[in-house]
């Protein structure tokens, strides 16, 4: 990891606050469109506004992906496979091996689902482990070089999970599936019955009818905090990690003392960090395969 260079320019503050902050594009106070100048311009966009580097390597990182995955699967070979071939089999391995212990069902969806957020999430999270100035230091000098802009006002974010929209997003893609494929295995009736008549129940009716109101705001509270906490565990753990970053990154600004143990800091924080982005692509992953697994069940193995 490299050092807060322009630390002296801006104060540790504005250096948190200016690496926390997207590059957001949408509708400026003057009606005009174009990229925010600071924080609480990117907030006054309100909802139609987009974070243009999130997005950007969000979809850089999935092409990304998808090509290394489909030239190996292009290259497959039943003979002695090389060491790249090697890591994808064991990678599709592992996930099948997840899958086929957690979901005791029959899909073309889960396996292919719970591949994509496994890489897919890791490689996001990975781009935690680059140099915190180095690519935006980069976009500064082009922004500044090429197209005139105030240096203070270029803001890069590189690692998308640190942004709650992508970690949300993602998490209502997968609540989505689960409510398609709940109402698609169990009827529409079926499904309404799950959020109504559990987890209290009795055989009179009338105590019955009583508990409907109880079960569903409890089963619809369930089912709501899936996502929620689907996206905010990702978004908590790696926004967490980049701060720790940011400040050891201050640290080693400060003095040659300082500099030499945020040195030190640095590389057993970003060690440490491994397990972190590893484990967070993880559990994103089995939590999905598990609430598949939960929209699979039938009422009468409930």
């Amino acid at each position: 990891m490299s050092s807060a260079e322009h630390a002296e320019a801006i104060t540790s503050s504005e250096y948190i606050k200016h690496h926390l902050t997207n590059l957001t594009y949408g509708k400026l106070p003057d009606g005009t469109w174009g990229f925010a100048h600071s924080s609480d311009e990117a907030a006054q966009m309100g909802f139609w506004s987009i974070n243009v580097d999130t997005m950007g390597w969000s979809l850089v990182l999935g092409t990304v992906f998808f090509l290394l995955f489909r030239s190996v699967a292009k290259k497959v070979t039943s003979g002695v496979p090389t060491g790249f071939q090697n890591g994808i089999e064991a990678v599709v391995e592992f996930v099948d091996n997840s899958v086929k212990g957690m979901f005791p069902y029959k899909s073309a969806v889960v396996g292919p689902l719970a591949l994509t957020i496994l890489v897919w999430v890791f490689f996001m999270n990975a781009m935690d482990l680059i140099a915190i100035d180095l690519l935006p230091k980069t976009a500064e000098l082009f922004g500044v070089h090429v197209l005139g802009a105030d240096p203070h006002s270029v803001f890069f974010k590189v690692v998308p999970s640190t942004d709650p929209n992508i970690t949300l997003g993602m998490a209502a893609t997968v609540f989505l599936l689960i409510l398609f494929f709940s109402i698609r295995e169990k009827g529409i009736l079926g499904f309404a019955k799950e959020l109504t008549l559990h987890p209290f129940s009795s055989s009179n009716v009338i105590v019955q009818t009583l508990l409907i109101p109880v079960n569903l705001v409890l089963e619809l509270s369930n089912l709501i905090a899936k996502p929620i906490s689907l996206g905010l565990r990702l978004f908590g753990n790696l926004y967490a990690g980049e701060v720790i970053f940011i400040l050891i990154a201050i640290m080693i600004g400060v003095n040659l003392v300082l500099g030499v143990f945020g040195m030190s800091l640095q590389i057993i924080w970003a060690l440490f960090h491994i397990l972190i982005i590893a484990l967070q692509a993880f559990i994103f992953m089995v939590l999905t395969i598990v609430y598949m697994s939960m929209a699979f069940q039938t009422d009468e193995q409930h």
